[in-house]
């Protein structure tokens, strides 16, 4: 099944470097190029995205919306900001969606709602991943196959290499994207 994606546009643009001088051209071509980044992600995954940008500045003064390259891509209005659209989009999708973002205030407010909470820099990474990549695992270095887990105490029961329940969940949450 295919999730709604809600994605912070200038948070994620922030973690991957694409707006340098707060000029208009480069944060422009910054959007344009994170908007074909997410275009091809969305043809590999086949999910739903919506990019949200802050307007509220110097925004319409209505919500503009539009849709391009298979995206639905939202400017917050004048005077309200795109954190408050986020969580409107979180609070009606719920549990069906996925929320990239690195604000604090939007990933409390999306996990309360139910939604998977990304953070914009993890996403940045799966962007950037190929269509074939391989997976490496994070419990054994290649080179050496030394565990990377801490020792345990001696009082603790259960199986040392097992991650706790949470990741596990988390880790299968992930392979989605």
């Amino acid at each position: 099944m295919a999730l709604h994606l809600i994605v912070d546009g200038y948070n994620l643009l922030a973690q991957t470097g694409r707006i340098g001088a707060e000029t208009k051209l480069s944060s422009e071509m910054g959007r344009e190029s994170l908007l074909h980044d997410l275009a091809s992600y969305r043809q590999r995954k086949s999910h739903a995205i919506t990019v949200v940008f802050d307007g509220w500045q110097q925004g319409w003064g209505t919500e503009h919306r539009e849709h391009r390259l298979g995206l639905q891509i939202i400017f917050s209005r004048r005077g309200e900001k795109a954190d408050q659209v986020i969580q409107r989009l979180a609070a009606e999708y719920g549990s069906d969606c996925a929320v990239v973002s690195s604000d604090r205030e939007i990933v409390d407010f999306a996990r309360a709602q139910g939604a998977f909470v990304m953070k914009a820099q993890e996403f940045a990474g799966k962007l950037r991943e190929g269509p074939n990549s391989a997976v490496v695992s994070a419990h054994k270095e290649l080179d050496t196959g030394e565990d990377l887990l801490p020792n345990r105490r001696p009082g603790k029961k259960g199986n040392p290499r097992k991650l706790p329940k949470s990741q596990r969940q988390r880790s299968r949450q992930l392979k989605r994207f």
